[in-house]
């Protein structure tokens, strides 16, 4: 029965920390230059709808790292929902493809995806979530901290897909998410409450940015305004300025915080130079993960069969 990774919540809890370590294993095979042809022979069919550095090329370097082949579909040639329905394209890239990985506008058209290809489709982002980039997230903390348990994690700014990917984590991994965002700027109504059900984590919404770092073991921030909301840039730049991650609000934290930031960043606007490039700062190993990760979500996803 074919899997899709849509959610973070598509996962069990036990094979999150599986993919975990899978990944694990996957980087230090690369770093050690140990040829790991799981996929050999299968093909990964990539279609976007948004621009993208990171999701292209770890998902690209990642098949060939793992004997495959990744195809690049730009959004001209395909004309998802416009010169061709969903369900068809859905339908033919199953005929000829292993594994469809979308990076879309609408969520509808990844879950629409799922629901008509035969063959396993993987959310390489869309306006909702972005589970990708946090399972790469917790892998890095991960590796930086030892254990995501009793963490408290901090996320500032605006309740966009990757705020929400975090809410959905907190689904499944108990650890304390305090949400840091300006009012009206919250993540989603329908998963915040369905994380609140679970009852896994403690989360808070914290309207104090000063509050929300108070302590924390890993501070997190995106861009203010991001693919899709770029007519709400100048306003968003008078409402977010006090959730700029800089060295004053950093130092709020636990001595020992680390920094994340998802990239691409706005240097100057939702974080400054002096932190990103600091000795917090894990932006760069948190990018290069997405590659190891990823890796690990094709092959759970793509080996069977």
């Amino acid at each position: 029965m074919k899997r899709d990774f849509l959610e973070i919540t598509d996962f069990t809890k036990d094979e999150i920390l599986e993919t975990f370590e899978l990944a694990k294993q996957l980087k230090e095979k690369t770093k050690n230059r140990i040829e790991h042809h799981i996929l050999k022979g299968r093909t990964l069919a990539m279609l976007f709808q948004k621009p993208s550095t990171r999701t292209r090329v770890s998902f690209e370097v990642g098949m060939y790292q793992l004997g495959g082949h990744a195809l690049y579909l730009n959004p001209t040639e395909v004309g998802l929902g416009k010169r061709e329905s969903v369900a068809d394209v859905a339908r033919v890239l199953s005929r000829f493809c292993d594994g469809i990985m979308a990076r879309v506008f609408g969520h509808e058209i990844v879950a629409e995806l799922a629901q008509y290809a035969s063959v396993p489709v993987i959310n390489g982002l869309s306006a909702l979530t972005h589970p990708c980039q946090i399972m790469g997230d917790m892998f890095t903390i991960i590796e930086h901290k030892g254990d995501y348990k009793d963490l408290t994690i901090t996320y500032l700014g605006d309740g966009n897909n990757v705020a929400n990917s975090w809410v959905n984590l907190a689904a499944k991994l108990s650890f304390s998410l305090r949400l840091g965002v300006p009012q009206g700027y919250e993540p989603d109504q329908a998963i915040l409450e369905r994380t609140m059900a679970a009852n896994v984590s403690k989360i808070e919404i914290i309207h104090d940015p000063v509050e929300a770092v108070r302590g924390a073991d890993v501070v997190y921030t995106d861009v203010w305004a991001s693919m899709g909301k770029e007519e709400e840039a100048e306003e968003r730049k008078r409402i977010f300025p006090p959730y700029q991650v800089n060295e004053t609000l950093l130092s709020k934290a636990a001595q020992d915080v680390i920094f994340l930031h998802c990239l691409p960043a706005h240097r100057g606007d939702e974080v400054t130079d002096g932190v990103m490039d600091g000795p917090h700062s894990v932006v760069f190993d948190e990018a290069e993960n997405r590659l190891h990760i990823q890796k690990a979500l094709m092959v759970k996803l793509m080996s069977n069969g």
